[in-house]
Protein backbone atom coordinates (compact mmCIF):
# COMPACT_ATOMS: atom_id res chain seq x y z
CA UNK A 1 0.00 0.00 0.00
CA UNK A 2 1.54 3.41 -0.87
CA UNK A 3 0.57 6.52 0.52
CA UNK A 4 0.08 9.66 -1.67
CA UNK A 5 3.28 11.43 0.09
CA UNK A 6 5.45 9.22 -2.29
CA UNK A 7 6.39 6.79 0.34
CA UNK A 8 4.86 3.54 1.64
CA UNK A 9 2.61 2.35 4.52
CA UNK A 10 4.69 0.67 7.88
CA UNK A 11 2.83 -1.20 10.64
CA UNK A 12 4.88 0.16 14.03
CA UNK A 13 4.10 -2.76 16.87
CA UNK A 14 4.30 -1.51 20.30
CA UNK A 15 5.59 -4.35 22.18
CA UNK A 16 7.74 -3.24 24.83
CA UNK A 17 5.86 -3.34 28.23
CA UNK A 18 5.99 -4.89 31.04
CA UNK A 19 2.08 -5.74 31.93
CA UNK A 20 2.58 -5.11 35.63
CA UNK A 21 -1.19 -4.48 35.95
CA UNK A 22 -1.84 -8.49 34.87
CA UNK A 23 1.17 -9.99 36.85
CA UNK A 24 -1.15 -12.13 39.07
CA UNK A 25 -2.27 -13.78 36.19
CA UNK A 26 1.06 -14.27 33.67
CA UNK A 27 3.33 -14.94 36.49
CA UNK A 28 4.71 -18.51 36.27
CA UNK A 29 4.98 -21.33 39.21
CA UNK A 30 8.14 -20.37 39.26
CA UNK A 31 7.86 -16.71 39.61
CA UNK A 32 8.28 -16.04 36.63
CA UNK A 33 6.62 -12.59 35.45
CA UNK A 34 5.47 -12.48 31.09
CA UNK A 35 4.75 -9.36 29.66
CA UNK A 36 1.13 -10.11 28.38
CA UNK A 37 2.12 -9.56 24.80
CA UNK A 38 3.85 -12.36 24.55
CA UNK A 39 0.54 -14.49 26.38
CA UNK A 40 -2.16 -16.40 24.66
CA UNK A 41 -6.28 -16.29 25.42
CA UNK A 42 -7.35 -19.97 26.27
CA UNK A 43 -4.15 -22.04 24.09
CA UNK A 44 -4.02 -19.64 21.03
CA UNK A 45 -1.87 -17.25 19.47
CA UNK A 46 -0.23 -14.95 21.94
CA UNK A 47 -1.29 -11.52 21.66
CA UNK A 48 1.83 -10.32 19.95
CA UNK A 49 0.96 -12.78 17.04
CA UNK A 50 -2.69 -11.28 16.85
CA UNK A 51 -1.11 -8.11 16.77
CA UNK A 52 1.54 -9.28 13.43
CA UNK A 53 -1.59 -10.62 11.35
CA UNK A 54 -3.45 -7.36 12.17
CA UNK A 55 -0.61 -5.31 10.63
CA UNK A 56 -0.50 -7.57 7.90
CA UNK A 57 -4.06 -5.97 6.85
CA UNK A 58 -1.99 -2.73 5.81
CA UNK A 59 1.73 -3.81 5.12
CA UNK A 60 4.12 -6.76 4.22
CA UNK A 61 6.56 -7.92 6.75
CA UNK A 62 9.26 -6.03 5.32
CA UNK A 63 7.24 -2.77 6.39
CA UNK A 64 6.52 -4.07 9.74
CA UNK A 65 8.45 -2.97 12.78
CA UNK A 66 8.14 -3.89 16.00
CA UNK A 67 9.47 -2.26 18.97
CA UNK A 68 10.41 -4.09 22.05
CA UNK A 69 12.60 -4.62 25.17
CA UNK A 70 15.88 -5.82 25.78
CA UNK A 71 15.46 -8.01 29.01
CA UNK A 72 12.92 -9.71 27.15
CA UNK A 73 13.93 -11.03 24.26
CA UNK A 74 13.69 -14.96 25.52
CA UNK A 75 9.73 -13.87 24.48
CA UNK A 76 10.25 -12.01 21.69
CA UNK A 77 13.45 -13.48 19.49
CA UNK A 78 11.89 -16.53 18.07
CA UNK A 79 8.43 -14.89 16.80
CA UNK A 80 9.79 -11.79 15.21
CA UNK A 81 12.30 -14.26 13.03
CA UNK A 82 10.00 -13.75 10.28
CA UNK A 83 11.08 -9.78 10.18
CA UNK A 84 14.18 -8.18 8.61
CA UNK A 85 16.35 -8.18 11.42
CA UNK A 86 16.62 -4.12 11.64
CA UNK A 87 12.49 -4.20 11.98
CA UNK A 88 12.98 -5.21 15.24
CA UNK A 89 13.84 -2.53 17.03
CA UNK A 90 15.10 -2.95 20.93
CA UNK A 91 15.01 -0.27 23.50
CA UNK A 92 17.55 -0.74 26.07
CA UNK A 93 14.45 -0.17 28.43
CA UNK A 94 10.89 1.13 29.01
CA UNK A 95 10.47 4.65 29.65
CA UNK A 96 7.22 4.88 28.20
CA UNK A 97 5.21 4.75 25.38
CA UNK A 98 6.60 8.47 23.92
CA UNK A 99 10.46 7.22 23.46
CA UNK A 100 8.83 3.84 22.49
CA UNK A 101 7.50 5.70 19.40
CA UNK A 102 9.64 8.22 18.93
CA UNK A 103 12.87 5.67 18.40
CA UNK A 104 11.19 3.51 15.50
CA UNK A 105 9.75 6.58 14.39
CA UNK A 106 13.06 8.30 13.85
CA UNK A 107 14.32 4.86 12.18
CA UNK A 108 11.12 4.51 9.71
CA UNK A 109 11.98 8.02 8.31
CA UNK A 110 15.69 7.44 7.70
CA UNK A 111 14.49 4.70 5.41
CA UNK A 112 11.44 6.08 3.69
CA UNK A 113 11.15 9.49 4.41
CA UNK A 114 7.60 9.72 3.27
CA UNK A 115 6.18 6.97 5.09
CA UNK A 116 2.64 6.27 6.58
CA UNK A 117 2.74 4.17 9.68
CA UNK A 118 0.47 3.04 11.78
CA UNK A 119 0.85 2.17 15.24
CA UNK A 120 -0.84 -0.70 16.51
CA UNK A 121 -0.38 -2.01 20.94
CA UNK A 122 0.63 -5.46 21.47
CA UNK A 123 -1.78 -6.19 23.53
CA UNK A 124 -5.13 -6.31 22.09
CA UNK A 125 -7.77 -8.66 21.72
CA UNK A 126 -10.09 -8.53 19.05
CA UNK A 127 -13.14 -10.58 18.45
CA UNK A 128 -14.38 -9.67 15.10
CA UNK A 129 -10.79 -8.74 13.34
CA UNK A 130 -12.47 -7.92 9.84
CA UNK A 131 -14.27 -4.71 11.30
CA UNK A 132 -11.04 -3.85 12.51
CA UNK A 133 -8.73 -4.80 9.03
CA UNK A 134 -12.05 -2.41 7.11
CA UNK A 135 -11.08 0.21 9.69
CA UNK A 136 -7.30 0.06 9.45
CA UNK A 137 -7.75 0.44 5.68
CA UNK A 138 -9.96 2.94 5.66
CA UNK A 139 -7.99 5.32 8.19
CA UNK A 140 -4.84 4.81 5.72
CA UNK A 141 -7.55 6.14 2.56
CA UNK A 142 -8.49 8.75 4.70
CA UNK A 143 -4.95 9.66 5.74
CA UNK A 144 -5.00 11.05 1.58
CA UNK A 145 -7.73 13.77 2.45
CA UNK A 146 -6.44 15.56 6.01
CA UNK A 147 -2.74 16.61 5.07
CA UNK A 148 -1.00 16.69 7.88
CA UNK A 149 -3.57 15.62 10.79
CA UNK A 150 -2.57 12.74 12.56
CA UNK A 151 -5.78 10.08 12.43
CA UNK A 152 -7.02 7.92 15.72
CA UNK A 153 -9.54 5.02 15.84
CA UNK A 154 -12.18 5.21 18.00
CA UNK A 155 -13.79 2.13 18.91
CA UNK A 156 -18.18 2.34 19.15
CA UNK A 157 -18.15 1.43 23.24
CA UNK A 158 -20.31 -1.87 23.91
CA UNK A 159 -20.37 -0.35 27.83
CA UNK A 160 -19.66 2.50 29.71
CA UNK A 161 -15.86 1.37 31.00
CA UNK A 162 -14.61 3.57 33.25
CA UNK A 163 -10.75 2.28 32.87
CA UNK A 164 -10.77 3.51 29.22
CA UNK A 165 -10.10 6.23 27.95
CA UNK A 166 -12.63 8.21 25.53
CA UNK A 167 -12.89 10.81 22.50
CA UNK A 168 -15.02 13.45 22.14
CA UNK A 169 -15.69 14.26 18.44
CA UNK A 170 -17.24 17.07 16.48
CA UNK A 171 -19.52 16.36 13.69
CA UNK A 172 -17.93 13.73 11.28
CA UNK A 173 -17.06 14.26 7.70
CA UNK A 174 -18.43 12.64 4.40
CA UNK A 175 -15.37 10.32 4.26
CA UNK A 176 -16.66 9.20 8.23
CA UNK A 177 -13.43 11.28 9.88
CA UNK A 178 -14.21 14.02 12.60
CA UNK A 179 -12.04 16.14 14.76
CA UNK A 180 -11.26 15.50 18.14
CA UNK A 181 -12.85 18.18 20.34
CA UNK A 182 -11.37 16.40 23.72
CA UNK A 183 -9.99 13.22 25.66
CA UNK A 184 -10.91 11.89 28.90
CA UNK A 185 -9.02 9.68 30.92
CA UNK A 186 -10.76 6.80 32.79
CA UNK A 187 -13.84 8.68 33.91
CA UNK A 188 -16.48 7.56 36.17
CA UNK A 189 -19.50 5.22 35.49
CA UNK A 190 -21.63 8.11 34.98
CA UNK A 191 -19.82 10.11 33.31
CA UNK A 192 -18.98 7.46 30.59
CA UNK A 193 -22.89 7.01 30.39
CA UNK A 194 -22.78 11.19 29.60
CA UNK A 195 -19.81 10.92 27.15
CA UNK A 196 -21.42 7.57 25.24
CA UNK A 197 -24.50 9.44 24.79
CA UNK A 198 -22.85 12.33 23.14
CA UNK A 199 -20.92 10.31 20.98
CA UNK A 200 -17.97 9.60 22.39
CA UNK A 201 -15.35 6.81 21.21
CA UNK A 202 -13.17 4.52 23.37
CA UNK A 203 -9.06 5.48 22.49
CA UNK A 204 -8.44 2.25 21.23
CA UNK A 205 -4.38 4.34 21.17
CA UNK A 206 -4.44 3.50 17.31
CA UNK A 207 -2.64 5.46 15.38
CA UNK A 208 -2.00 6.45 11.78
CA UNK A 209 -0.52 9.29 10.49
CA UNK A 210 2.47 10.55 8.22
CA UNK A 211 5.45 9.60 9.85
CA UNK A 212 6.39 13.64 9.52
CA UNK A 213 3.34 14.54 11.13
CA UNK A 214 3.84 12.06 14.06
CA UNK A 215 7.13 13.53 13.88
CA UNK A 216 5.66 17.18 14.16
CA UNK A 217 3.70 16.14 17.42
CA UNK A 218 6.80 15.35 19.61
CA UNK A 219 8.80 18.55 17.90
CA UNK A 220 5.63 20.61 19.25
CA UNK A 221 5.82 19.56 22.96
CA UNK A 222 9.28 17.51 23.55
CA UNK A 223 11.58 19.21 21.46
CA UNK A 224 14.62 17.96 23.47
CA UNK A 225 13.75 14.37 23.25
CA UNK A 226 13.51 14.38 19.65
CA UNK A 227 17.32 16.36 19.64
CA UNK A 228 18.87 14.03 22.34
CA UNK A 229 17.25 10.73 20.78
CA UNK A 230 18.46 11.91 17.01
CA UNK A 231 21.96 12.44 18.50
CA UNK A 232 21.73 8.85 20.08
CA UNK A 233 21.02 7.00 17.03
CA UNK A 234 23.79 8.89 15.18
CA UNK A 235 25.88 7.13 17.64
CA UNK A 236 25.40 3.68 16.19
CA UNK A 237 24.23 1.89 13.04
CA UNK A 238 22.05 -0.09 14.63
CA UNK A 239 19.61 2.42 16.76
CA UNK A 240 19.27 -0.59 19.02
CA UNK A 241 20.15 -1.87 22.20
CA UNK A 242 23.78 -2.53 21.18
CA UNK A 243 24.30 0.82 20.40
CA UNK A 244 26.23 2.96 23.61
CA UNK A 245 24.59 5.69 22.75
CA UNK A 246 21.35 4.67 23.26
CA UNK A 247 21.58 3.12 26.21
CA UNK A 248 23.34 6.19 28.00
CA UNK A 249 20.16 8.25 26.49
CA UNK A 250 17.66 5.94 28.07
CA UNK A 251 19.29 5.72 31.31
CA UNK A 252 18.46 9.26 31.66
CA UNK A 253 15.32 9.73 30.52
CA UNK A 254 12.06 10.34 32.71
CA UNK A 255 9.04 7.72 31.35
CA UNK A 256 7.02 10.27 29.47
CA UNK A 257 3.30 8.77 27.90
CA UNK A 258 2.79 9.44 24.60
CA UNK A 259 -1.21 10.34 25.08
CA UNK A 260 -0.04 12.69 28.26
CA UNK A 261 2.79 14.11 27.32
CA UNK A 262 2.69 14.12 22.96
CA UNK A 263 -1.00 14.38 22.39
CA UNK A 264 -1.63 16.66 25.31
CA UNK A 265 -3.10 20.04 23.99
CA UNK A 266 -2.67 18.92 20.10
CA UNK A 267 -6.48 18.31 19.29
CA UNK A 268 -6.04 20.74 16.42
CA UNK A 269 -3.61 18.65 14.78
CA UNK A 270 -6.39 15.08 15.22
CA UNK A 271 -8.92 13.42 13.79
CA UNK A 272 -10.77 10.42 15.00
CA UNK A 273 -12.07 7.48 13.01
CA UNK A 274 -15.57 5.55 14.41
CA UNK A 275 -15.17 2.04 14.69
CA UNK A 276 -18.11 -0.59 14.88
CA UNK A 277 -18.19 -2.16 18.02
CA UNK A 278 -15.97 -5.17 17.44
CA UNK A 279 -15.48 -7.03 20.88
CA UNK A 280 -12.48 -4.64 21.14
CA UNK A 281 -10.27 -4.70 24.86
CA UNK A 282 -6.66 -3.63 25.77
CA UNK A 283 -7.00 -6.55 28.25
CA UNK A 284 -5.69 -4.09 31.08
CA UNK A 285 -7.11 -5.96 33.81
CA UNK A 286 -7.87 -9.33 35.17
CA UNK A 287 -11.88 -8.66 35.08
CA UNK A 288 -11.26 -8.19 30.98
CA UNK A 289 -9.72 -11.34 30.75
CA UNK A 290 -12.45 -12.94 31.91
CA UNK A 291 -14.75 -11.17 29.71
CA UNK A 292 -12.82 -11.36 27.02
CA UNK A 293 -12.58 -15.35 27.53
CA UNK A 294 -15.95 -15.55 27.66
CA UNK A 295 -16.86 -13.85 24.79
CA UNK A 296 -14.71 -16.87 23.43
CA UNK A 297 -16.91 -19.33 23.96
CA UNK A 298 -20.25 -17.79 23.41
Amino acid sequence: MMSSSGGSCWALILAGGSGTRLRSLTTTSAGISIPKQFCSLRGGPSLLHEALRRALVIAPNERICVVVATQHRHWWQKPLEILPSRNVIIQPGNCGTASGILLPLLQILARDPGATIVILPSDHHVDNEAVLAHALRAAVTALDGHGNDVLLLGIEPEEADPEFGYIIPAAPSVDGTAAVLKFVEKPTVDVAEELIARGALWNAFIIAGRAASLLQLFERNTPELVLRMRKALQGGSTGCADCDALRALYGTLAPQDFSRHIFLGQEPHLRVMRVPACGWSDIGTPKRVVVALDRMVM
